[in-house]
């Protein structure tokens, strides 16, 4: 098999996945992850269709990569532009189809379970290296610009940033503790801290080896 071909492969089974676990994270009810949380804020304080939000602040989040590095856009950011949405629609129907009345300890298994699968998908198509989404663009250019900074700090300041500015849109717009917490919770925290190391390792432990390459990270990624 190619190595293009591989490639295309990692890109759309990265982008696949990613939806996956972004489904179980809403089917968990413990909090979305950081990126996730930020739109919810977003929502609570722009009164337009949260579909049209959501590509207006990827449109900007577009830009970004467009002005500061175009070798971040490709097929894995159109994928993940057009088809994430629908992907996670159908993996959060699906969990609430299967595990009805999902009692706290099974949603806080899900939730772990979609950390992981979250990360292994990031590592996949940033590895592969034809585009990434909008967001993870963000943090994948500031690291290579700073090369001071790794990518897994980068990842989380950028997190950090979400979740903060989720919890205050979402207390200006006079949301209750039950409301927040449903959108920042103990899986934003999780995913706000340990996303940029965790999927630092996938990609050297998993994603570079599926393209031959030696385990080590690479300069532009941590």
């Amino acid at each position: 098999m190619s190595q293009m071909v591989k490639r295309i492969i990692m890109s759309i089974l990265g982008v696949v996945i990613c939806g996956v676990s972004v489904g179980m994270f809403k089917f968990a009810a413990l909090g979305v992850d950081p990126f996730q949380s930020l739109m919810s804020g977003l929502d609570a304080v722009i009164p337009i269709r949260f579909g049209t939000l959501y590509v207006i602040v990827n449109a900007i989040l577009l830009l970004f990569a467009l002005i500061f590095d175009r070798k971040k856009i490709g097929i894995a950011t159109f994928i993940n532009l057009f088809l994430l949405g629908y992907i996670v629609e159908f993996s959060q129907g699906l969990c609430e189809k299967l595990m009805p009345d999902a009692p706290v300890w099974l949603r806080i298994v899900i939730l772990l379970i979609a950390i992981v699968i979250l990360c292994l998908s990031s590592a996949l198509y940033f590895t592969a290296d034809l585009g990434v989404s909008t967001y993870d663009a963000v943090a994948l250019v500031w690291s290579q610009r700073q090369h001071k900074l790794k990518f897994a700090y980068c990842r989380v300041i950028c997190d950090l940033v979400c979740v903060t500015l989720g919890v205050i849109l979402l207390l200006l717009a006079g949301q209750n503790l039950t409301g927040i917490f449903g959108s920042v919770g103990v899986g934003t925290i999780i995913t706000a801290f340990f996303m940029g190391p965790l999927i630092t390792f996938f990609n050297v432990h998993v994603a570079q080896p599926m393209l031959g390459k030696p385990k080590e990270e690479k300069k532009d990624e941590g």
